[in-house]
């Protein structure tokens, strides 16, 4: 599945490895993630470090490439 998760503040790029192909963008006070979620177990791993990290989660959203398999 893949998908966009925007935070508010800025996540390290130094948590580019940890993401393992997730691509990290900054937009003005917020950060977006976008790629590949391989599992459900990857995207509990984003989540607790996002909680971790005391981020705020803003959204989590399925890219329309989802919705578009036949």
């Amino acid at each position: 599945m893949t998908c966009i998760i925007k935070i508010e503040g800025h996540l390290d790029k130094k948590w580019d490895d940890w993401l393992e192909g997730m691509e990290i963008i900054h937009e003005a006070d917020f950060t977006i993630l976008t790629g590949v979620v391989k599992d459900q177990a990857f995207m509990h791993g984003i989540l607790n470090l996002i909680r971790d990290l005391n981020l705020k989660l803003i959204s989590l959203n399925p890219t329309e490439e989802l919705y578009n398999k036949s």
